[in-house]
């Protein structure tokens, strides 16, 4: 009846309505998790290929029956698994009342496509299922990005038009108590599995709503499977797996994509078991394995404009909590001077992430949200107390390959005169590329004698740990010179 061609062409928006029914999405497609990021991205499987409108005819005739048939309220008392049956099973019959010819194939295809418009986020399913995807990013109902490998690519995914779109955003925003429309045109939230989502809608968004999804993969990684990917070296690894355990306060600093939040949440894994350590974010997607987590949110302003609960908020409350580490999902504004004083009051290891693309403009970056916050210190007091309360900076970046790697684990010293002293312990230097366009580079040691973290690393039995990295840091710089 119709040819095997898949999955994007138009699709059905948000919640169908009895009065027009509308096209839905292609069957859902489940390829075996990629493992490595780096990896050339594959090639086009034959569900990213388009639909006949055949196709999309078929399926809006076979939705007008269902809406018909079935009890929506009823249907909204069943659980996700029990409502999809209840669906198939009424797809079935409808199929055969009508004597539609399908394939055994194709008609499970239809019957994917509209379970998941009725129940669930429409054409980004296919997507959402893959976890080879790092973000999808949809422009409008017509245009949607994915990236994988490292490189974006863009996809036949497709709405049926901006409405649809719309729909499904306020069904993913609606899920955590958040809300999208014209009075409050942007909107941060997040998938049932920590995916971040940022959504922002007409009239700020000039060629429909646009849909961010940042997608955390299910197997959560580790500093071993980064050290795999050639994100940081075995004895770079060592080094991290220390700060992480030492309580040192360390700020994660890079660009957007670089990374940031996947290795804020591999050196959480170093983080004991017994500690109490309460995180603040905007959308909740830290992924800690310890008992003992309080996990804060944001909260956005209400529909008269009242009741936000800003990150400084939550981070100022934390003080309160009795906590052992303070973990800042993403330092964006005057929120980093209550860091700081936490990082200098007795809750070491605490830790944050900022958006800079070196250690030397964290530094810079961190005054500056200070300083716009209001905060009228003179900026010799300020730098003095970044110096008290930061330990490491680690600096994760995105190559113009594609790969993520680490790039600077760097020590800040103290202060000499009115400049912020410091020293890297690691950095990364690209040596020349392969036939295929992949980077070639090396972790080298920058050959200081004794790093200001060794006190530390002693005080809590890691210090020959720490030398037996930094030694094999600095003997893989000499091979690979």
């Amino acid at each position: 009846m119709f040819g095997k061609r898949q999955q994007t062409a138009p699709a059905l928006a948000g919640a169908p309505s009895a009065a027009a029914p509308a096209p839905m999405r292609a069957a859902e497609q489940r390829p075996a998790a990629v493992e490595a990021r780096r990896a050339p991205p594959p090639p086009p499987a034959p569900a990213d290929m388009p639909r006949s409108d055949e196709y999309y005819q078929m399926k809006s005739m076979i939705f007008g029956a269902l809406i018909e048939a079935i009890d929506l309220s009823q249907l909204a008392k069943l659980d996700g698994e029990s409502a999809r049956e209840e669906i198939r099973d009424i797809i079935n019959e409808i199929i055969s009342l009508k004597n539609v010819v399908l394939s055994i194939a194709e008609q499970e295809e239809l019957l994917d496509d509209i379970c998941n418009d009725v129940l669930g986020y429409g054409p980004l399913e296919p997507l959402l299922a893959r976890d080879d995807i790092a973000d999808i990013m949809v422009n409008g109902a017509g245009r949607t990005f994915i990236e994988t490998g490292g490189k974006i690519q863009l996809t036949s995914i497709r709405f049926r038009d901006n409405a649809q779109l719309m729909n499904i955003c306020q069904r993913i925003v609606s899920q955590v108590g958040r809300r999208v429309d014209e009075s409050s045109p942007i909107c941060d939230a997040r998938l049932a599995d920590g995916s971040r989502v940022n959504v922002i809608a007409p009239p700020l968004a000039i060629d429909g709503p646009a849909l961010t999804i940042r997608k955390f993969k299910k197997d959560k990684l580790t500093l071993d499977q980064l050290m795999r990917f050639g994100a940081i070296s075995p004895p770079g690894a060592e080094i991290l797996k220390i700060i992480g355990r030492v309580r040192c306060n360390i700020v994660i600093s890079g660009g957007t994509g670089s990374g940031k939040t996947t290795l804020l949440n591999c050196l959480t894994n170093y983080i004991e078991h017994d500690e109490r350590v309460i995180t603040c974010e905007d959308a909740a997607e830290l992924q800690l394995q310890q008992p003992h987590v309080v996990r804060l949110e944001t909260r956005p302003p209400n529909l008269e404009g009242s009741g936000a609960i800003t990150m400084r908020d939550l981070v100022k409350n934390c003080l309160r909590m009795r906590p052992e580490r303070i973990i800042v999902g993403e330092v964006r504004g005057p929120e980093a001077f209550d860091l700081l004083q936490a990082m200098n009051t007795g809750h070491d290891g605490s830790m944050g992430t900022l958006h800079a693309n070196t250690p030397r403009e964290c530094l810079s970056r961190i005054e500056s949200m200070i300083t716009m916050g209001g905060f009228s210190l003179p900026s010799k007091t300020l730098r003095e107390m970044i110096c008290s309360s930061i330990d490491v900076i680690i600096q994760a970046q995105r190559m113009r390959d594609g790969s993520r790697r680490i790039t600077h684990i760097t020590e800040v010293m103290g202060m000499e005169g009115d400049v912020i002293i410091t020293q890297d312990l690691m950095v990364y230097d690209i040596l020349g590329e392969d036939p295929n366009g992949r980077l070639i580079g090396r972790h080298r040691s920058t050959g200081i004698g004794r790093p200001r973290l060794w006190e530390r690393a002693r005080y809590f039995g890691d210090e020959q740990r720490l030398a037996a990295a930094l030694d094999q840091l600095e003997a893989d710089g000499r091979v690979d010179a």
